[in-house]
């Protein structure tokens, strides 16, 4: 008999970071139950179902949301940060709600490498209490947002840290062409005697702009030193008019990639590079999965968490971002290349365990 699991999470929003995990979810997902029948809950059920071969109801639709749950034989909450208040308690107030609507269906409830945290409000802190202490099974993706759960009192249900779902993913396992013809069909210069490529992730965050010029003049830097710079937009629309900020900046030609890339497209595309520079949390993933050495630029603690797991650098916060600190950053990284991509490639073959595990263990509480 075929099993049925929902999947509820930021699906549907065009952020290629959240479609990557959802991705990773369901390659691992299918690894371990070839015949799973999978519903997610999407902003953009028609789009999800053809991307992912799956079936999809409307997120915001309480009548297909829940003749899907009543249809189940497994919830599952994740993964990215849906436990987050830093955009304000309307998050924390869906997913927990809509993990509390199974429960109330008497469904079991898995949460998928989760990252929890920032929480500041009461009301947040007093919902997850509330509703995670009935969870069956959860797994975060680091070491903070276990601490944050046991710190707000969830105690009931076996906390286990995995890794981020996108970093089960293997290169060696990803074909790079479809990313190599978007580049292509972006006019970025490419095969022998074409410069090598350094991608810039970027995005908008709060009211500062002094980081965008840092990045221009690093963008400058690097072209100077023979590299073509490349802008890859993570969440449109907004990504996009960051990165045509920051390339107008630049006195040197830069390329920002126009096409809005899926997560194959995305994965291919990075997989090109010489180094990555990147702000976004699955941008810094993905190129670290395709083995592409990189320096991170901190916005929220789950960067730091990634980029101390993976035993990357880490060039500073947003807020005080500076030159000097970040080119040599990306000197240091450039100059060991080989070296870094080595102890990468040992570091993800242990986290690419770790995120599949996660896998493992949806599967185990589908089987109880």
């Amino acid at each position: 008999m075929t099993s049925k699991i929902v999947i509820s999470g930021y699906y549907g929003f065009q952020n290629v970071g959240d479609e990557g995990v959802l991705y990773s979810m369901i390659r691992t997902l299918r690894a371990e139950h070839p015949d799973l029948s999978i519903t997610v809950l999407s902003k953009d059920p028609e789009k999800t179902a053809e991307a992912y071969g799956v079936k999809a109801a409307n997120r915001w639709k309480l009548r297909e949301i829940v003749r899907a749950v009543k249809e189940c034989d497994l919830f599952i909450s994740g993964g990215g940060s849906l436990l987050q208040d830093v955009t304000g308690p309307r998050s924390i107030l869906y997913y927990l709600g809509v993990v509390y609507l199974a429960k109330l269906l008497r469904k079991k409830l898995f949460f998928y490498a989760q990252g929890v945290g920032p929480v500041t409000g009461a009301l947040g802190k007093w919902l997850i209490k509330k509703v995670v202490n009935g969870v069956d099974l959860v797994t975060v993706r680091d070491e903070a947002s276990r601490d944050l759960l046991l710190q707000l009192g969830v105690q009931k249900p076996r906390i286990i840290v995995t890794a981020d779902p996108v970093l089960g993913l293997y290169a060696r396992e990803m074909d790079r062409g479809p990313g190599i013809k978007v580049l292509a069909n972006n006019g970025v210069p490419l095969g022998e005697g074409a410069p090598p490529l350094v991608g810039i992730s970027v995005r908008s965050w709060r009211n500062y702009q002094g980081y965008k010029k840092v990045l221009a003049a690093l963008g400058d830097y690097l072209a100077r030193k023979g590299y073509q710079v490349v802008f890859f937009p993570f969440h449109f629309p907004a990504d996009v008019a960051c990165c045509r900020e920051v390339a107008k900046l630049m006195e040197a030609p830069s390329t920002v990639i126009r096409d809005r890339m899926d997560v194959v497209e995305m994965l291919g595309a990075l997989g090109e590079l010489h180094l990555l520079v990147g702000m976004r949390l699955h941008a810094l993933i993905m190129a670290f999965v395709m083995g592409v050495p990189l320096v991170g630029i901190s916005y929220d603690p789950k960067v730091d968490s990634f980029l101390k797991d993976a035993g990357l650098p880490l060039a500073g916060r947003v807020e005080t971002l500076d030159f000097g600190v970040l080119e040599k950053e990306v000197d240091k990284v450039l100059w060991d290349r080989e070296g870094i991509k080595g102890r990468m490639e040992e570091a993800a073959a242990e986290m690419r365990s770790r995120a599949r595990e996660t896998g493992r263990l949806a599967g185990e509480l589908l089987k109880r």
